[in-house]
């Protein structure tokens, strides 16, 4: 199974933004990734991470995928229980389904953002902004 932990953030909302994200096989880090976004709102920059974490997971996997993310607006949108009313998010949202449809088996989690692995993630994302 393949695990992924995913963060974005941005300076100011709307601001200079970041992602991180990693993937991960049980408590192996195969693969981490970070990257600065230019000026992006919060919930932008939490969907362009995850947008790459699933990107770098069908590098390792195109079976079953949990992804881990401390957004639970980005998590409750993908499971349906919270429309997606902004047109920027809508988008990223629909590019997210497609990837989504590439694995077998998907499932969002909302963690803590105290959880170890989203810190690495939040670390990426902060040595990025600096």
């Amino acid at each position: 199974m393949i695990y992924t932990n995913s963060d974005g953030g941005a300076r100011g909302n709307p601001g200079p933004g970041a992602i991180g994200a990693l993937v991960r096989k049980d408590d192996s880090i195969l693969e981490m990734h970070s990257e600065k976004l230019g000026n992006v709102t919060n919930n932008v920059a939490e969907y362009m991470a995850l947008i790459k974490a699933l990107g770098l997971a069908l590098k390792h996997t195109k079976d079953e995928v949990v992804c881990f993310l401390d957004s639970e607006l980005v998590v409750k949108q993908l499971m349906g229980e919270y429309k997606v009313n902004n047109p920027k998010l809508l988008e990223l949202f629909l590019e997210v389904q497609k990837i989504q449809d590439k694995f077998k088996k998907i499932k969002y989690v909302h963690v803590s953002r105290w959880d170890n692995y989203q810190q690495i993630v939040d670390n990426l994302l902060n040595m990025e902004m600096g």
